[in-house]
C-alpha cells in the first residue's frame, strides 16, 4: 500500500471523490496501532457555484481551509456533535473537497470519525504530511455507483440533482 500523493488531490474533485473509494483512510493511535478503514462512500462540493458547498458563501473563516493546497484536511462539527471529514482538491484557491461520508464497518460520516478518534484536532492538517491520519492505495480496482448527495437540502434543485456521490459496490 502506498499513501497518496499532492498529485492525487491536486485534480478536480469530480476525478478525486470516485477514486477515493476503495481507498484506505489510515490512522496511527497513540500506542503506534494503526488502524485501517476502507472508503466506502465519497462526495464532491465543487466551487462557489454548487450551493450545497461551504464555500458558496464566500471566503468565511469556517471554510477558508477549502481555498489551502490540495491534501488539506477540512475537519469540522456538524449539528454540534459529528466530526465530519473531508480532503481539499483541486488547485490552491479553487475551492472544493471531498466529503469522506463512510468506511467498511463505520458507515456514516460521524461514525468514521468516532472509529478512528478524529476530531477538530486535524483541521487545517494535510493528508500528504500527517504521521497521525492520511490515505492509502492498495492499487486495486473497486467498481462504484453513483447518486445523488446526502444532507443538503438547503442547496439549488439542480444542485441537488447532481449526482456527486461515489458508494463502493
Amino acid at each position: 500500500m502506498t499513501r497518496l500523493q499532492e498529485s492525487f488531490f491536486r485534480r478536480d474533485v469530480l476525478k478525486v471523490a470516485p477514486e477515493l473509494c476503495g481507498k484506505w483512510l489510515c490512522r496511527e493511535t497513540e500506542n503506534g496501532e494503526v488502524l485501517r478503514l476502507q472508503i466506502t462512500e465519497t462526495e464532491a462540493y465543487r466551487g462557489t457555484e454548487d450551493t450545497a458547498c461551504h464555500a458558496h458563501k464566500g471566503k468565511t473563516p469556517r471554510a477558508e481551509v477549502l481555498w489551502y493546497p490540495a491534501g488539506t484536511m477540512y475537519v469540522y462539527l456538524c449539528y454540534g456533535m459529528h466530526w465530519l471529514l473531508n480532503a481539499v482538491t483541486g488547485e490552491e484557491g479553487e475551492p472544493q473537497a471531498v466529503l469522506i461520508r463512510a468506511c467498511r464497518n463505520a458507515e456514516g460520516p460521524g461514525k468514521l470519525t468516532r472509529a478512528l478518534g478524529i476530531t477538530g484536532e486535524f483541521h487545517k492538517d494535510s493528508f500528504l504530511t500527517s504521521p497521525a491520519l492520511w490515505i492509502e492505495d492498495d492499487g486495486k480496482p473497486y467498481q462504484k455507483r453513483r447518486d445523488t448527495r446526502v444532507g443538503i437540502g438547503y442547496a439549488s434543485r439542480r444542485d441537488q440533482a447532481r449526482k456527486w456521490r461515489w458508494i463502493l459496490t
